[in-house]
């Protein structure tokens, strides 16, 4: 989950148990290994008015843009202090999403998708309608990488796009309003959305776009949803708006079967309420079937930007809410039960200045390295390889590119040894792209 704001305010990401935070001085990434602990895994002031930092899961691949150059997009390994290419684009650049596989960089008018292995641009999406937002998601599975991003500038129409045949997938008729959010969970096998009146969250199958839940977080006004997040194991799903509430829903299993003659009076009454709803309106009888919050976050303020996350930190389910005020609150979430959620502590993500900074910092190289060189590492494999690219931004002739073998399992978080190695480049996305 991300937001991204003025100069005044920081940006921050949540990723589970990784946050990075972008302010007019630089950026910070930290890690969260307990509750009571944020540790500062690594700091920059090279770049100022940071707006867009993104990091590859866990590794040092990260991914910066600055309200001073907003068109360009900067990569890093920040361990060892080199920066891996920049590539320049027709205008602002307003979001980006990576996985271990794609790189999208998102304008508002086009979406470029590049092999994050070797940076080569592979597909520029132009057919799409005005994204002043620059909603779009990427599922962070790279077995299948889809993409959705908005169809229509009127309805909440989603477009889901195939990031390994760059070919469009189907599009879903999601909301009558126009989008807000949209989020994949880990697998990518489910795609959730919001629209702008925030009243009501759907979740749909992938990649066939069938409904498979419908929930509503309020019927007294309308929000602004910020963010959207599934939790790891996808049995949850959190909301977080412009009010002093933050809901998560619970994803329960669906059925097909006819449950049983009702033994009780509540339940016969139950039941001939749900039956008297198939005479109702559509739109009255959808909302008495709508699913309601399982469990709520209070916050101690309203109408500021802010992003939630589920995760789990020392064997427990946590609600983590990062706010543009600078601060990261932590939660527990009872799974069984849910309610309201407890605060148990508050960070500062600008102020934390961390004794212990990580040793990471200390692994850069005290002379500049070349990226090729500083990435290069011996195989302990029989990895086969490839010939390097010469054009688009690719390898540099000549140069050879071991193969990495991507998984089909689960996603892994912790992989550092896993990321894809970036060659050098610089480019410039003008006039040299695959259109669609």
């Amino acid at each position: 989950s991300e937001y991204g704001t003025s100069c005044d305010s920081p940006a921050v990401i949540i990723f589970y148990r990784s946050l990075a935070i972008g302010t007019k001085a630089g950026y910070k990434l930290f890690s969260l290994s307990s509750v009571e602990q944020l540790d500062q895994v690594h700091g920059s002031n090279e770049i100022p008015d940071v707006y867009i930092v993104e990091r590859l899961f866990s590794s040092s691949l990260v991914v910066v843009v600055s309200h001073t150059k907003p068109r360009q997009m900067n990569v890093y390994h920040f361990k060892k202090g080199t920066e891996i290419c920049n590539y320049s684009y027709s205008s602002n650049i307003l979001s980006i999403r990576l996985n271990r596989q794609r790189l999208l960089v998102c304008l508002e008018e086009a979406i470029y998708i590049h092999n994050i292995k070797d940076m080569k641009l592979l597909k520029t999406i132009l057919d799409i309608p005005a994204n002043p937002t620059g909603l779009c998601a990427l599922s962070i599975n790279h077995s299948n990488s889809y993409v959705a991003y908005p169809g229509s500038l009127t309805t909440g129409e989603i477009v889901l796009y195939d990031g390994h045949s760059l070919k469009t997938v189907c599009t879903i008729a999601a909301h009558e309003g126009t989008l807000a959010a949209i989020t994949f969970n880990a697998s990518g096998s489910k795609l959730a959305s919001a629209s702008e009146k925030g009243t009501v969250i759907r979740v749909f199958s992938v990649p066939d776009g069938q409904k498979l839940y419908e929930f509503r977080r309020g019927m007294k006004r309308y929000v602004t949803i910020s963010s959207l997040v599934f939790s790891m194991d996808s049995q949850f799903l959190c909301a977080s708006s412009n009010t002093e509430t933050v809901h998560i829903f619970k994803l329960e299993h669906l059925t097909n079967s006819r449950p049983e003659e009702p033994s009780t009076w509540t339940g016969y009454m139950g039941k001939m309420f749900m039956a008297a709803s198939n005479y109702l309106p559509t739109q009255v009888s959808d909302m008495m079937n709508q699913d309601r919050a399982f469990a709520t976050g209070r916050l101690n303020f309203s109408g500021q930007r802010n992003i939630c996350s589920l995760s789990t930190i020392q064997k427990l389910p946590r609600l983590l809410v990062a706010s543009s005020n600078g601060h990261l609150y932590i939660y527990n979430l009872d799974p069984q039960d849910g309610g309201e959620c407890v605060l148990i502590k508050t960070h500062s993500l600008i102020s934390s200045g961390t004794t212990e900074e990580n040793r990471e910092n200390d692994l850069r190289p005290s002379l500049p390295q070349s990226y090729a060189a500083t990435v290069a590492r011996p195989s302990t494999s029989s990895a086969s390889t490839v010939p390097g690219y010469s054009e688009d931004g690719g390898a540099l002739r000549g140069e050879v590119i071991p193969e990495h073998e991507f998984a089909t399992g689960p996603v892994c978080l912790d992989d550092e040894n896993e990321f894809p190695p970036i060659i050098l480049c610089r480019g410039s996305q003008k006039g040299k792209t695959k259109q669609s």
